[in-house]
């Protein structure tokens, strides 16, 4: 009786009418827990994205986008064959590169176009090099090259040894790097000891800080704050968890 009375008149004026604005509508209510879960690990997606950026100035996560989503939703299935996997795991690669070549230092040129015009526009840094983590480093290097011609590019090679355990076992550095801008090259970041070593090999060697770029494709949230807080940090994604590179 009461229900009749009053709830069900209440929810029709009160409640019902609202539907229409409502961005997401969840059915049966606190009932639907897979609906809940969903909502809930976009939020915490997003907050701890936002945060990130907050705390770290130099941190720049790829705005994504359905089309982004939808990669690293390809190469993360297990389905998916080989050849697709390099196919979107390069197309990725190539936007986080195109993304790291727009944080080099440019200066303002002036040009004369084909119809006699004058074009202000910027000219790019010249004194650049790519360094990449051997091995999964080296799968960044085709993107590199293919964005700057004839681009010098150097290698380190970090043995790990148990589970914090690292060893320095190669090495091969253009000889000016203390006057060059640095695109540091690996993928995944997982723990970021590997990355944090050859960032200091790479300061060693007279590298500025405020010249060297981190270019990551995949990177767990937790370790970002490792790195030194005047090294530029580029990624395509952040998780907050170390669930998909350790299952």
């Amino acid at each position: 009786m009461q229900y009749s009375k009053f709830i069900k008149p209440a929810f029709d004026d009160f409640i019902l009418p609202t539907k229409k604005y409502a961005d997401i509508i969840i059915p049966r209510g606190g009932d639907n827990h897979v609906a809940i879960n969903l909502i809930v690990q976009h939020i915490h997606t997003k907050l701890g994205q936002q945060s990130l950026c907050k705390i770290y100035p130099n941190l720049y996560v790829i705005q994504s986008t359905f089309q982004i989503h939808g990669m690293h939703t390809l190469i993360r299935d297990n389905e998916t064959t080989k050849h697709d996997f390099i196919f979107y795991s390069d197309r990725l690669i190539r936007l986080v590169v195109e993304h790291g070549l727009g944080h080099l230092p440019f200066k303002e040129k002036q040009v004369i176009t084909p119809t006699g015009s004058f074009y202000t526009g910027v000219e790019f840094c010249k004194r650049l090099c790519g360094i990449s983590i051997i091995r999964s480093g080296e799968s960044m290097e085709n993107a590199l090259r293919a964005c700057c011609k004839g681009i010098k590019i150097g290698k380190i090679l970090i043995h790990r040894e148990g589970d914090n355990g690292q060893q320095l076992i190669y090495h091969n550095l253009p000889n000016d790097i203390a006057y060059r801008n640095v695109l540091l090259l690996d993928p995944i970041l997982g723990t970021g000891n590997t990355a944090v070593q050859a960032i200091s090999l790479l300061l060693q060697k007279g590298a500025q800080e405020s010249n060297i770029i981190f270019l990551n494709l995949i990177s767990v949230s937790l370790v970002i704050s490792v790195f030194y807080s005047l090294i530029n940090f580029i990624c395509s994604m952040c998780h907050m968890s170390t669930e998909c590179f350790y299952p």
